[in-house]
C-alpha cells in the first residue's frame, strides 16, 4: 500500500479523491481535540483503500475540503468504514449536515462475530491481524503544528490495518450469513438525526427526577438557553452550566437576577451580568411540559410488580444464553429496556420481535413469557427447553 506524504494542498487532496472515487470501500478516521470547545476541532482526517493511504491536514492554510467531503457524504458507491465511528460521523455531520453513507462500523460488525460488545480499535488489530498497535501517540496535542512524524504514522495506521481487516470480516461475516444481521445498525448509525444538536430536545439528556411538568418545562427552557450559550461561546455545555445546578435551578427557580449569587455552581457576577439575565429570561419564558412530552415513568421495570420482575431476569438470563449459544453480543440481540418492557405485556415496537432477531432470540423470549419455553440442566450446562404445555 503506497502511503502518500501529508496532503496540505487542495491539488493532491482533489486528485486523491478522484482516485479514491472508483473504491469499493475507503477507511475513514479522525483525530480532534474537543475537551475545551462545544464543537470537535478537527485536527486531521486519514482515509484509505486497498492500494494507497493518506493523512489530509484540514488545518491547512486554503486547504479546500470539499472533494473529501463529497466523497464522503455525496458518493452512494463507496462504502466507508469505520471503526466505532460515532465521533467521526459526527464531525463530517458539523461540517456537512450530512452523515457518511453508506456506512460500516467494524466495531458492530464484531458484535455480530461475537468478539464482544465494544471490542476497541488495538484489540481489533491484534485479533484479527496478529499486531500490536503502539498508543503512544493517541492522546497527543493533534491541533499543534507541525505534527511530527511518529503522529502521522500512529494516524495512518488507524486506517490502513483497517483496509485489511475489513475484507476479512466481511468474507466472514458472508459465510455465517450474518451480514444481513447488520443492515439496520448500520442505517441507524448513519441516520443524521442522532447527531444534529437539537437545543430543544437538549433537556433529555439531563437527569432530573420527578415529572412534574412545571419543572421539566423549566429544564427543557434552561438547556435550550444553555446549548445555544455554549454554541455561540464554543464552550463545552458544563463549562457555562453543569447539569445539577441546571437541575436545581429548574426545581427552585430564583425569583429574581440577584438571586443567582446565591446559587451554587454559578458565579456570583451573574447576579447582574448579561448572561445571568438570558438565563432568567429563559426561567421567565418557561412553559410546562406537554403530556406528550413528559418522560415514561421513572421505572425501570413500569407495571411489571415483583412476579413481572422476576420475567424480566429471566429473559435476561435466556439472553445471555443464547447470545453464549450463538456467539454473539447480548447488546446486539436484545437491550434491557426491551426484555423488560416484553415482560410488562408490550408486544408491538420491539426489534426483538422484528426479523433476524425474531429468529434468533425474540420468538424463544415470547415463549418464556406465554409459558412455552422453559431452563433445564444438561451436561452442567443451562439449556432452553420447551415445556409440556408446548409440546
Amino acid at each position: 500500500m503506497h502511503i502518500h506524504p501529508l496532503i496540505t494542498d487542495s491539488a493532491s487532496l482533489a486528485n486523491l479523491c478522484a482516485r479514491l472515487a472508483n473504491a469499493d470501500f475507503v477507511t475513514v478516521d479522525t483525530e480532534f481535540m474537543r475537551e475545551s470547545t462545544y464543537y470537535p476541532e478537527l485536527c486531521l482526517i486519514q482515509i484509505a483503500d486497498v492500494n494507497e493511504a493518506a493523512a489530509i491536514d484540514p488545518m491547512a492554510p486554503g486547504l479546500d475540503m470539499t472533494p473529501l467531503l463529497e466523497l464522503l457524504t455525496e458518493n452512494q458507491d463507496v462504502l466507508k468504514v469505520v471503526h466505532a465511528g460515532g465521533q467521526d460521523i459526527e464531525i463530517i455531520y458539523n461540517l456537512t449536515g450530512k452523515t457518511p453513507h453508506p456506512l460500516f462500523d467494524t466495531q458492530v460488525a464484531a458484535m455480530a462475530l461475537g468478539q464482544g460488545e465494544q471490542i476497541g480499535y488495538s484489540n481489533l488489530v491484534d485479533s484479527w491481524l496478529g499486531i500490536v498497535v503502539d498508543k503512544g501517540a493517541r492522546f497527543t496535542d493533534w491541533a499543534r503544528r507541525p505534527l511530527d512524524a511518529r503522529q502521522i504514522e500512529y494516524a495512518i495506521g488507524d486506517v490502513t490495518h483497517l483496509a485489511v481487516i475489513f475484507p476479512k470480516m466481511l468474507e466472514r461475516l458472508r459465510k455465517t450469513g450474518r451480514g444481513v444481521w447488520l443492515d439496520q445498525e448500520m442505517e441507524r448509525l448513519a441516520d443524521p438525526a442522532n447527531y444534529a444538536n437539537d437545543p430543544d430536545q437538549a433537556w433529555k439528556r439531563v437527569r432530573i427526577s420527578g415529572r412534574k411538568p412545571d419543572v421539566l418545562g423549566r429544564l427543557k427552557a434552561l438547556a435550550r438557553w444553555r446549548e445555544l450559550e455554549a454554541q455561540s461561546k464554543d464552550l463545552p455545555r458544563g463549562r457555562i452550566v453543569k447539569d445539577e445546578t441546571l437541575g436545581d435551578i429548574a426545581g427552585h427557580p430564583p425569583r429574581k437576577q440577584a438571586d443567582l449569587a446565591k446559587v451554587r455552581g454559578l458565579s456570583a457576577t451573574w447576579a447582574s451580568n448579561d448572561i445571568g439575565g438570558r438565563l432568567m429570561a429563559a426561567i421567565e419564558s418557561a412553559a410546562p411540559l406537554g403530556a406528550d412530552e413528559l418522560p415514561p415513568r421513572d421505572d425501570r421495570k413500569p407495571g411489571l410488580g415483583k412476579e413481572g420482575a422476576l420475567v424480566a431476569d429471566l429473559l435476561k438470563l435466556l439472553l445471555k444464553i443464547r447470545s453464549r449459544d450463538i456467539d454473539v453480543a447480548s447488546r446486539l440481540l436484545a437491550r434491557s429496556e426491551e426484555l423488560e418492557a416484553l415482560a410488562a405485556g408490550v408486544r408491538t415496537g420491539l426489534p426483538m420481535l422484528e426479523g433476524w432477531r425474531f429468529d434468533q432470540f425474540g420468538r424463544d423470549a415470547l415463549d418464556l413469557v406465554e409459558g412455552r419455553l422453559g431452563f433445564a440442566v444438561r451436561g452442567g450446562k443451562l439449556k432452553m427447553t420447551r415445556t409440556e404445555e408446548a409440546a
